[in-house]
Formats: C-alpha cells, structure tokens, sequence
C-alpha cells in the first residue's frame, strides 16, 4: 500500500457470488471444513474483471493491490500494510457487508481484489469500470499516522432492526504482522541452525530495502550508447564458461550482449580437448548454478576440472597473464574464483552459510568506495539483486582493508546478510581491478521489473544501475585492446 491520502482502496469481486466461508483458513482455524464454498457463478465476468485490472495497470491508475484468496479481505489488507513500516487503513464495509456478517465480509475467500487508486483518476476510474460492466465498492482511505485499521460495518442488530447502527473493529498491524510471521518462523527453527531463525524473527522487519543511486542515472540504454536493437559485432569479445549444472548463463549472456559485448558460449569440455583456448576472448564469465550438483563441495568439482586438465589449465593460466582481459565470478562461479585463488585474496575461502541452509532471498547491497573495474563508478551507490547459495561465506583471515571488497550486504545482521560473511563482504577483486567476483546475481536485477521491490518514482527506468558494471567492462576493454 502506498501511504497517500489522497488515494482510495476499491474492493473488485471476481466471484459473483455470495460470500461463502466453506474451505476457508478461518474454517480451518476452528477446525472445520465446511461444504458451503464460494463459486464463480460466471466464467465471462470473471475474465472481464480480469481484464479490466490489466488494462489499469497498464494506464499507471492502480498505484498497489492484493488479491483475496487464503485468509480472506481482512488478510489482504494486513498484508498490503505489512509491506509498509508506516501508515494504516480505514475501511468501511457498508457497501459490501449488507446483511451485517462482518465475519463472512472478513474471512470469506471469494476470489477478488483490492486496489489503491489515486483520486486523481477516481472519475477515470468508475467512468472504465462501468463502461467495462465490472462492478466495485470503495472500501476506504490509506491514514498516514496510525498502524491500525480501523473497520467500520454494520451491526447485524441494525438489519433486524431496520436501524442504521455500526459497529468497529481495530487490527493492529505490527502485532498481527509478527502473528502472520511466527508460523514461518516455527518452521525456521526446524530448519535453520546457529539461532538463525530466531535471528530472522527479530530483524525481518528491522531490515528494509534501500535504493540509492547515482545522481546522474537515468534509467535509459540511451544514457550508455546501447541498444537493445543491436544486430552487428562490436569485436569485444567475452565468454560464458559453462559445467555441468550451470544455469543463469542466458541471463549473463544477455547482460553482456546489451552492453556491448559479442558472447559466446564455452564448456568445460570445450577447454579440455582444447577445441577452445581463450587467445581470442577479452572477458569471461563464469556464472552461477550447481556444477556437478555441488556433490564434491560447491565449485570444488568445477576447479577440479581446471586443475587436473591440462589444455583447460593452460588456457586458464594464458588468460590470466595477460594484461587485457577481465573476468566475472558469480556465485557458483565465484566459488570457483575463490578455490582457484583467481582473484589473489589472502586466505579467502568460501565456507556454508551460517545457517546451514540454502538462502535464496531480495537484498540490498552497498557499495563502498572500490578500485574495480566493473564496479568503481558504483561506489556509494545502494542496489538490490538476488542471493541463491549455500555455501555463501566468505572468510577472510586478514583485516578488512587487506582485501579490494567491491560488494557489503546493507546490513550486519542476518538475513540481510545471508550466510554470514565476514566483514558483510558480498563481492570482492583482485587489486588490480581486472578479476571480480561477487555471491549475489547482478545479472538477475538488471531490469526493473526482475527486481522485488524498485523505487515507485523510478517506474519508466529501462535498466537499473546494474548494466553500468557490464557498459564499464566493455568499455575498459576497448581501452585496452
């Protein structure tokens, strides 16, 4: 939910059908089934109201929304303010509560939706869906200093009596927020060790997202003289190095392409046989999954490769010599880089998570003040992007400034930092600048809509800052070339 007082939250039913409270979660609560359910009683409104939501997102006139489905409108409207630290509803069901069950108008799972439109389209807004033939009610209004919501309905006394009266009910947010949570949590506790869960209960609301770019990004391919029309070679030439059990190497691929790069495709048994030698190729990649399914350790397998063929070693080691050429570690591949000691970090290694577990979650990154080449004109900036590892630790013996640290997790404490990392270290480079390697997946962030959450005033952005890592490789090797 967005806090602005100027907006309006609008219920849309997609079922129409009376509300039912058979199969719901609150039957189930009170440990009942029921075989009173709700139906949609017409397939062709329910496309239509469908429909109608796509066409206002599309507009821009749905500024956030939920749908109704397991918990019922009560649960949709914690949980579009739990996205929130600030902020509460007032809610009136007279329109859609008519025979005073607020128990029904609550809990029932018809299927539906509730959207927040701002009042600056509320005329557009009730002009398309009639015209549409879909119907709606406005429930109510985001309050800006409160973290309740207040329901206002009518009591059933009221309709046996043909007296209008109303009744109120109060939810507080925070507190059914760590309600809705400690089922999660529970589950944790079987699952996580070292006190990780209850160390995710404490702080998952303690550790927001944050965005902060440079002041001259705009968002547009135009800004860094790429496009992603581009059909002709560009003559940089960068390579994807595959194993078994690699994946997001199409993800990488394209990163690479849009920024400026002609990319091809390697396989470890390409290296083996010799068939491919790197003379040729200025970056490469090696990206992120789970060679040889992890069963030696994560990436040993993968190093093992390398270490013990002889052609792959040699074409390995040629790269690296030279003074031309730039390389890119993540996760699975940043393992590699680790194990191999390509990036020259004293005593780096990479360790499981604290946890114990496979972390896969949305973070935010900081990037400190660095000498790489992909990440230098980065530095002060605040990023989100994926992390989905086990073995996600670094540990680094040395102090903190004895290592080129490109990447932090935004925040010391677990899950913001996932595995535990010394130092909160997400990325490091050799000293140089030329070797980057980094556990988090930029080349899955690169888009706005890849990410979970991106800042609402940046909506027409057609990348994020990520690409600026790959537009900055390319461009350095041209200038090296």
């Amino acid at each position: 939910m967005v806090n602005d007082k100027n907006a309006s939250l609008y219920h849309i039913d997609f079922s129409f059908d009376e509300q039912r409270l058979g199969g719901s979660a609150f039957a189930q609560s009170l440990g009942k089934v029921g075989d009173d359910v709700p139906t949609v009683k017409n397939a062709e409104y329910f496309a239509d109201a469908f429909m109608a939501i796509q066409q206002m997102i599309e507009k821009g006139w749905i500024l956030a929304g939920h749908d109704i489905s397991a918990g019922g409108l009560i649960t949709t409207l914690l949980e579009m303010c739990f996205a929130n630290q600030k902020g509460g509803m007032h809610i009136n069901l007279h329109d859609i509560c008519k025979d005073g069950d607020i128990v029904k108008a609550l809990f029932a799972e018809n299927p539906g939706v509730v959207i927040e439109v701002s009042d600056e389209h509320k005329q557009e807004f009730k002009d398309f869906m009639e015209e549409q033939g879909v119907g709606f009610a406005k429930i109510g209004y985001p309050v800006e200093n409160s973290r309740t919501i207040e329901v206002v309905y009518p009591s059933q006394a009221s309709h046996a009596s043909h007296v209008s009266e109303t009744s109120t009910a109060s939810f507080d947010i925070d507190a059914l927020r760590d309600t809705w949570y400690k089922t999660s949590y529970l589950l944790d506790r079987k699952q996580s060790f070292n006190g990780k869960a209850a160390e995710r209960f404490a702080n998952y609301k303690k550790q927001p997202i944050e965005m902060q770019f440079n002041k001259d990004f705009t968002g547009k391919l135009a800004q860094y003289g790429i496009s992603a029309d581009r059909r002709e070679k560009t003559g940089v030439k960068a390579a994807i190095i595959r194993e078994k059990g690699t994946n997001g190497e199409r993800e990488m691929a394209y990163c690479l392409y849009l920024a400026g790069f002609d990319v091809k495709d390697v396989m470890m048994t390409d290296l083996i046989s010799g068939r491919e030698t790197l003379e040729d190729i200025n970056m490469i990649v090696f990206c992120g999954g789970f060679s040889n399914s992890d069963v030696l350790g994560s990436a040993k397998g993968w190093a093992g490769a390398f270490l013990f063929n002889p052609k792959a070693k040699e074409a390995l080691d040629k790269f690296y010599a030279r003074k031309d050429t730039l390389s890119l570690g993540i996760c699975n591949g940043c393992q590699l880089m680790v194990e191999l000691g390509l990036t020259g970090a004293k005593g780096a290694k990479m360790l499981h998570n604290d946890s114990h577990k496979f972390e896969s979650e949305f973070i935010s990154l900081s990037i400190p003040q660095n000498n790489s080449v992909m990440f230098g004109s980065l530095s002060g900036n605040k990023l989100g992007l994926w992390v989905a590892h086990g073995e996600g630790k670094f540990s680094l013996p040395e102090a903190e400034s004895a290592y080129n640290v490109i990447a932090k997790y935004n925040y010391a404490g677990y899950p913001a930092n996932p595995n535990g990392s010394d130092y909160n270290v997400a990325g490091i480079c050799s000293e140089d600048g030329r070797h980057l390697c980094m556990m988090p997946h930029l080349e899955r962030a690169v888009f706005p809509w890849q990410n979970a959450w991106y800042p609402a005033d940046r909506r027409q952005d057609e990348v994020t800052p990520w690409i600026e890592a790959f537009v900055n490789a390319r461009k350095w090797v041209e200038a090296h070339k």
